[in-house]
């Protein structure tokens, strides 16, 4: 019963990623990503957590510059590799290094940093620009 049962939901996300894909690769811009990982001074305070997914939503929604973006909560690590001690992760990408420069600088940009830059207590942020295919 229980590989049964494991089988089926391995089937399932199979699928969906399969279906996820098609349509992730017409939009997703691997010219440049931006991905940043937030650690709150209170992870659980359900407050802060809607304050800052609701600023960073309406800044996300609005800005010039960025093509995709995911914004996301780890899952419990299974594995000793993964690092499920983050708050929040965003991961944003650009058609290119300039444009991540002009977000860097967009009005809402500053906006949310301000909103909710007392919520967190360190920030990491990884930049990559797109290899060449």
């Amino acid at each position: 019963m229980k590989k049964s049962i494991i089988t089926s939901i391995l089937i399932l996300v199979g699928a969906t990623a399969l279906a996820q894909k098609d349509d992730m690769t017409s939009t997703f811009d691997a010219n440049f990503a931006h991905v940043v990982y937030f650690w709150f001074n209170e992870p659980d305070d359900e407050k802060g957590r809607e304050r800052f997914e609701t600023s960073l939503k309406k800044f996300l929604d609005n800005s010039k510059f960025a093509k995709t973006n995911f914004v996301g909560t780890p899952p419990k690590a299974v594995r000793d590799v993964v690092d499920d001690s983050f708050t929040y992760n965003l991961i944003v990408t650009f058609e290119s290094a300039e444009a991540e420069e002009g977000y860097q600088e967009e009005a809402g940009h500053l906006a949310f940093i301000e909103e909710c830059k007392d919520l967190w207590k360190k920030i990491i942020v990884y930049d990559a620009l797109g290899v060449a295919k």
